[in-house]
């Protein structure tokens, strides 16, 4: 599998009566995004809410998926779990529900002894066991476990290891994996801030939240960057730059799934302990939209 291009981490919709997964909202959302040159979706990511999902959820979700986009797009599951058992496990069942590759975390509670020889032999016996291929996920702003460049320049000499997320948002700390990874692993931005310039040093493509708001505009970085059309792309980076800073960043999961709700998808409120957005960041999350011209002043909520 060939990691390259935008991939969008989906949302989870959720039915506001029963507190179930919404297939029907989260079908129709891919549908929705699937007008545009997405490259594959992540299920259960971050952006999912994949510690609030159980494993049978997850795996619902990747068979989902799956029907609905067929062979126009790839499917990526979240399935880092704190055991290495337990990883293995969901991996094994995400890759038969339809799943063509694996974004695994580091365990991170036991967070002292997670050194780099107790990670290498995590994520090595996880490979060994996959499937699918793995890639690789360092977001320490939710997981406090890094993965040193040191670690993955090893890990990705392992055949089944394919790549990595960085979510650091660290432009420099992106550059270090690109030299790490060198032509043995595909380097993915994490951060819809950094998607243009780290796809100029280096990176693949991305797995930006901030295309499921701006699809045509995410996946037009990667076009215009990969035709040699270098201003173009910047400037459609200045537009979701914004708008990853104001929504996704700056709002989290609740502001994201409002800002769906808005544009007319599958929001949604998020699964407790997450709470729904209050008015002020309601309003901030309605400016977003306005500023990225993806909302009309007159469709905001008091326009």
């Amino acid at each position: 599998m060939k990691l390259e291009g935008v991939y969008l981490p989906v949302t989870t919709p959720f039915d506001p009566a029963r507190g179930g997964i919404d297939l029907e909202g989260f079908g129709r959302n891919l549908r929705g995004w699937s007008e545009h040159p997405v490259a594959g979706y992540v299920i259960a990511g971050s952006t999912g809410e994949a510690p609030l999902l159980d494993e049978t959820e997850i795996v619902t979700l990747v068979a989902k998926a799956r029907d609905v986009v067929g062979d126009t797009a790839a499917v990526l599951a979240g399935t880092g779990l704190e055991s290495t058992r337990a990883t293995i496990r969901l991996g094994q069942a995400a890759a038969q529900a339809g799943a063509e590759a694996l974004l695994v975390r580091p365990p991170s509670y036991y967070k002292g002894q997670m050194t780099p020889e107790v990670l290498r032999v995590h994520f090595l016996e996880v490979a060994d066991s996959a499937p699918v291929p793995v890639v690789l996920y360092h977001v320490p702003k939710f997981v406090p476990v890094g993965l040193e460049p040191e670690l993955v320049a090893e890990l990705a000499g392992h055949d089944n290891i394919i790549g990595i997320k960085d979510s650091s948002g660290d432009i420099h700390g992106l550059g270090t994996l690109c030299t790490a990874c060198a032509d043995r692993a595909t380097v993915l931005v994490g951060a819809g801030t950094h998607l243009y310039s780290g796809l100029e040093i280096g990176a693949a493509g991305g797995i930006v939240a901030v295309g499921l708001l701006a699809p045509g505009a995410a996946t037009g970085v990667f076009d215009a960057w990969r035709a040699g059309r270098g201003s173009e792309a910047g400037r459609l980076q200045e537009r979701i730059g914004p708008l990853h800073k104001r929504v996704v960043g700056g709002t989290g999961i609740p502001g994201v799934k409002y800002a769906l709700d808005l544009l007319g998808m599958a929001g949604g409120r998020p699964r407790s302990p997450l709470i729904s957005p209050s008015e002020a960041v309601r309003s901030e999350v309605a400016d977003a939209l306005v500023a990225a011209g993806l909302l009309g002043r007159d469709q905001a909520p008091g326009g």
